[in-house]
């Protein structure tokens, strides 16, 4: 599991996917119905939960939506019978990202409220059902409320990490936090907000799939008609593009640019082909989602 995690931060989901499969091959717990494996002891199906959760996750950065849902529903159901919680929500968490990226924003609010307990979350985690609560309202068109939402997540992250953190916490830093603050900011068409925000957490050093922030960026450059920074921006990435292991990275810089093609009539000639560049630059298949 930790080559997993490893070769994702450094190369992208695109890489880990051959070891993904050869993990399928080699366990089929991680096909088997979680019913059947009931009988196994607690700290297998705790391993085998969290496990779950890291290829539902390769699988989501990959593009193979269907089988990260299908995924993440393994990795519930067998954090349940171990009577993890916490594995719970973390994978539930991720589910929220999903179903918002599929265009399922009341999907992502029920897996989000799914998280709650008897007992407030600590700061880390709860400022994260925040985020994800923030993303889905800013999609249902609730502007006032995912405003308030992403400011309440950015008060609950300052309050700071504690011995209540699940070890999964870790990842969730500030830049993590910043580049979802802009993001939210740019669903709304915030763009004066949105864009300081994404390029802070664009131009920070990272793990791969923060290359995310970037797209989101050049996104939120051609929504506020910033036809020169996005092309500054184009020039910047495209010779690198098909290294991209991120394959959400990569659908929405293919979704960005063919918008620009064919989408605006007021596009400068210059960035029509530097987008061209960009789509000739992106892996086979970049400009549109796969379910």
């Amino acid at each position: 599991m930790k080559r997993l995690v490893a070769l994702d931060a450094e190369c992208g989901a695109r890489a880990a996917l051959p070891v993904v499969r050869e993990a399928m091959r080699r366990l089929p717990e991680l096909s088997a119905d979680p019913r059947a494996l009931r009988h196994q002891e607690s700290d297998r199906l705790a391993a085998l939960a969290e496990l779950c959760e890291v290829v539902g996750w390769i699988l989501f950065d990959a593009g193979r939506y269907r089988a990260a849902h299908r995924m993440n529903d393994r990795a519930v159901a067998l954090a349940e019978l171990c009577g993890d919680r916490w594995m719970t929500r973390f994978v539930l968490l991720n589910h929220s990202m999903l179903k918002a990226h599929t265009g399922e924003p009341r999907a992502a609010l029920d897996a989000a409220a799914r998280t709650a307990g008897a007992r407030a979350l600590p700061a880390r985690v709860g400022s994260l059902v925040l985020v994800r609560q923030a993303h889905a309202v800013a999609m249902l068109g609730g502007r006032s409320d995912s405003v308030k939402l992403i400011s309440r997540a950015h008060s609950r992250f300052l309050d700071g990490v504690s011995r209540h953190d699940p070890p999964w916490a870790w990842w969730f830093d500030e830049t993590e936090l910043v580049g979802h603050e802009g993001w939210v900011q740019a669903r709304l068409g915030r763009w004066d907000r949105a864009i300081p925000l994404l390029h802070r957490a664009a131009t920070a050093p990272g793990p791969s799939y923060r290359k995310l922030f970037t797209a989101q960026l050049l996104a939120a450059l051609v929504g506020a008609g910033a036809w020169s920074e996005a092309e500054d921006l184009i020039v910047e990435i495209a010779p690198d593009a098909a290294r991209i292991g991120s394959v959400r990275t990569t659908e929405t810089l293919g979704g960005t640019a063919t918008r620009l093609l064919r989408g605006r009539t007021d596009v400068p000639t210059s960035l029509r082909d530097a987008a061209v560049f960009l789509l000739e630059s992106l892996p086979g298949g970049a400009s549109g989602a796969r379910r």
